[in-house]
């Protein structure tokens, strides 16, 4: 059976996005811009990747030049601003970003769209950023790319010599101010003025992007951080009192700031893009030759339910059939009963309440063996669990998230800070997000066609650097309602999307 599925269309475009000089959404004339009740003159940002301006898969030199931090810190110059500092990216002569241990690539550069193949795919460029080119901090910018929020007041996430245990960060590694220093105390050595922090998004997405093959730690109540593996979902209680330790130190000295939430995995392009039902099918006889090759399984469906081993439903959800037109991807699941001891996998099709990860696009439809070519992954061979995010998955991340984002919330209205809701937001940049110069941004992953208005890159969870426009803008409005400050916003069409390249 030939590969039935390929997500991308083809791509004919010679042109490439290049970067443009920023302009203001409001002309500045006499306007007088003003820090209100405020003061800008030492802004820091804490976070992750978010915070870094990561995209397309990873950190790299003119992205960092658009975070959304730098963004709003240049707008805040207008309004008694000073420097705003980014750990040193100088050494990404290429500009492709991942990353090298000792001469050792460990991170992968960017991705980009090869107009030749019409999909993203890595940029064919060795990176040049070494882990071992320390340029100690503290900075302005200290949005580290990877970091969960218990990562946070870690002691030795920059040291160099915990990178082989998985104990450090390497973004870390090459900004911290000393080995031993944690994330916290760098930001606070700054001794701000004003900060934002967004951080948990790690604390659940890891478990998301892997297919929920992680542990649920926040249903387990396990809060010993010491016990979990990177692609767990964090106690709600740890996320709680890292979050309060956080908050508490960036204000001691009486600085002012904005909080921001989480935003709902199903958000970004990474969980929508591959649609459940992504098998087309236009052949009755191969629509019967493959009912016909799980009607054994579909029979011990209904015998396990006479052996009063599951229920009819659970029977009818677990059945897989075929029919003419699009076709539901048969998936494992471990939430199902098992009944292994019937010599059953736990398998059925999926739903419209299931996500499926965005790099199953380079699995779903081959055929591993070609001397069996009968064998499919998706139709005749049930993709991993590591491929989709069941309900059940989903249930687990969307607890975690609302946990975290009560916290943020109350904790925000115990200290009198204000909350930039980009849970709210990321899903208004779902469904498309109006901005003032009338454009109309989306969270659709590229499909050839809509270059101009993508708010996320090509790695499917950040925003490009247009997108970063637009949510330093929605920073901007927070930050003027609290403080009554007065502030420009960017044009986000003054900023980049990715890059188009020829050939690759």
């Amino acid at each position: 059976m030939k590969k039935i599925f390929y997500l991308l269309a083809g791509l004919l475009i010679a042109s490439s996005f290049t970067a443009c000089q920023p302009e203001f959404s409001e002309p500045i004339g006499d306007q007088t811009y003003t820090s209100g009740d405020a003061d800008f003159s030492n802004y820091v940002a804490v976070g992750n990747s978010l915070s870094a301006g990561y995209t397309n898969g990873t950190l790299y030199k003119s992205g960092q030049a658009n975070s959304f931090p730098l963004i709003i810190a240049n707008q805040m110059k207008l309004a008694g601003g000073g420097d705003f500092t980014q750990p040193y990216l100088d050494d990404d002569t290429n500009n492709v970003g991942g990353m090298l241990l000792s001469g050792t690539q460990i991170l992968s550069p960017r991705f980009i769209i090869d107009a030749s193949e019409g999909k993203p795919e890595h940029i064919n460029q060795t990176p040049t950023m070494d882990v071992t080119n320390i340029h100690p901090g503290p900075y302005n910018n200290m949005g580290v790319p990877g970091a969960k929020i218990y990562h946070m007041g870690y002691h030795g996430y920059g040291n160099i010599a915990n990178l082989p245990i998985g104990k450090a960060n390497p973004y870390f590694v090459r900004m911290a101010s000393a080995p031993d220093k944690s994330v916290i105390e760098d930001a606070v050595a700054k001794n701000p003025t004003f900060f934002t922090l967004w951080i948990g998004n790690n604390d659940v997405l890891w478990y998301a992007t892997s297919g929920g093959t992680g542990v649920d730690q926040n249903a387990a109540g396990n809060t010993d951080v010491t016990t979990y593996g990177p692609d767990d979902i964090t106690n709600v209680n740890v996320f709680g009192g890292v979050y309060q330790q956080l908050v508490d130190q960036l204000t001691a000295n009486g600085a002012k700031g904005v909080l921001a939430t989480i935003p709902d995995v199903a958000s970004v392009p990474y969980f929508t893009t591959i649609p459940y039902n992504p098998i087309p099918l236009d052949n009755q006889t191969i629509v019967d030759a493959l009912n016909d090759a799980y009607t054994q399984y579909n029979n011990g469906l209904q015998a396990a339910v006479q052996n009063n081993l599951i229920t009819q439903d659970e029977a009818d959800a677990r059945t897989i059939s075929f029919s003419l037109g699009a076709n539901a991807l048969v998936i494992k699941d471990k939430f199902l009963t098992d009944l292994s001891a019937l010599n059953m996998p736990s398998i059925r099709q999926a739903t419209a309440d299931d996500l499926v990860v965005l790099p199953a696009m380079s699995v779903i439809g081959e055929t591993p063996d070609p001397n069996n070519p009968q064998m499919v992954r998706g139709v005749t061979i049930p993709l991993e669990d590591n491929w989709i995010l069941t309900k059940d998955e989903i249930a687990n991340v969307r607890a975690a998230t609302a946990g975290y984002n009560q916290i943020i919330n109350d904790i925000a209205t115990a200290k009198g800070l204000p909350v930039a809701d980009m849970a709210a937001f990321m899903q208004e940049m779902k469904d498309g997000l109006a901005v003032e110069d009338g454009s109309i941004y989306t969270a659709d992953y590229f499909d050839g066609t809509n270059l101009d208005d993508l708010s996320f890159g090509l790695d499917g969870v950040h925003p490009t650097p247009r997108g970063y426009a637009i949510i330093a803008n929605k920073f901007i409005d927070v930050i003027e309602r609290a403080y009554g400050a007065k502030l420009p916003k960017v044009i986000p069409a003054d900023y980049p999307t990715f890059d188009i390249l020829s050939s690759n």
